[in-house]
């Protein structure tokens, strides 16, 4: 026998606490591994696209990091520019909290006027560091308009003879495995809530 507390102890009743101990363990263990409530889980489709760097950029260059996408195009008058603001703010955040593994994706809905270069330009007005973003062009306009419906769930449209798009304003976080998780207000940001949501991803 042993004694735990000053109290001794039979052989059995160290096996039930050691199971006890076990139990609360993986208890605690569990506890430890949140998870996104009310997940989406909308998968992204296969996609190969061009970057401002006018290199390819595919789903699977991203599959095994998270990451955070957005609509914008280079020419908008209205929301892009306080969005694209917001989002470089956001990339100041994530690395502020040395989170690695960690992209942003801007997927242009005027891609036949918005180029590489275009892109690019566009790009540095916000940030100083491109490493980690990516402004994606190289598809068709009606492309972009169903691929935002089918996979986004959300509105892409070019009226004719206008050069403005109509286009949703949210930020969509997506996991390692190229699944839709959750998406945020992208014009009045909850910048604590993504950011938390992001190492609930990278803990997983």
């Amino acid at each position: 026998m042993e004694k735990i507390g000053g109290r001794k102890l039979t052989r059995r009743k160290m096996i039930l606490f050691a199971l006890a101990m076990l139990a609360l363990s993986i208890l605690i263990a569990g506890c430890g591994r949140e998870k996104i409530k009310n997940a989406k889980n909308w998968p992204v489709d296969s996609f190969e696209y061009t970057d401002q760097n006018g290199e390819p950029l595919s789903l699977d260059d991203l599959k095994g990091k998270v990451w955070v996408a957005n609509f914008i195009f280079t020419s908008c008058e209205t929301v892009c520019p306080p969005m694209t603001a917001n989002m470089a703010r956001l990339q100041q955040k994530i690395r502020e909290e040395g989170l690695k593994n960690v992209e942003l994706v801007s997927f242009s809905v005027d891609p036949e006027v918005d180029t590489p270069e275009k892109l690019k330009e566009y790009a540095a007005k916000f940030t100083e560091d491109q490493s980690d973003w990516h402004f994606l062009t190289g598809y068709a306009q009606k492309h972009i308009e169903q691929f935002a419906k089918d996979v986004f769930k959300t509105h892409v449209y070019k009226p004719k003879n206008d050069d403005q798009v109509i286009h949703g304003t949210d930020f969509y976080l997506v996991n390692q495995k190229g699944v839709i998780v959750k998406y945020y207000d992208g014009l009045d940001v909850p910048y604590d809530e993504i950011l938390h949501d992001i190492k609930v991803l990278l803990n997983e």
